[in-house]
């Protein structure tokens, strides 16, 4: 089981931004390159939704709710995927998630979440 660290959370004011960071500290960079990173989110009584994918290949997709004010990109030399969050809303306030999805049947790891608030 591997281990997927995130950073970057926090409170902000309605239209502002946050990036979120997610190392694979425990990854190599082959696995953590051919691996899909996806983020998602969490509210309290609510089931956890997928926010964002990137493939292998940098494809992307996300969630109609954040499709031009959201961007995940990824590093793998790093071994690290990212959540830029721009134009937030206050439906935005979540616990996200990353997840490392990898290759060769080696299973899927979890973030221990960030607490993301958007509040006046």
């Amino acid at each position: 089981q591997g281990q997927l660290v995130e950073s970057g959370g926090g409170m902000v004011q309605p239209g502002g931004s946050l990036r979120l960071s997610c190392a694979a500290s425990t990854s190599s960079v082959k696995i953590f390159s051919e691996s899909i990173l996806e983020w998602y989110r969490q509210v309290p009584g609510k089931e956890r939704d997928l926010v964002a994918r990137i493939s292998r290949g940098s494809s992307t997709n996300y969630a109609d709710s954040v499709k031009g004010r959201f961007t995940i990109s990824r590093n793998n030399a790093l071994r690290t995927v990212y959540l830029q969050m721009n134009g937030l809303k206050f439906e935005d306030t979540a616990v996200y998630y990353c997840s490392q999805n990898k290759p060769y049947a080696l299973g899927t790891d979890w973030g221990q979440g960030t607490q993301v608030t958007v509040s006046s």
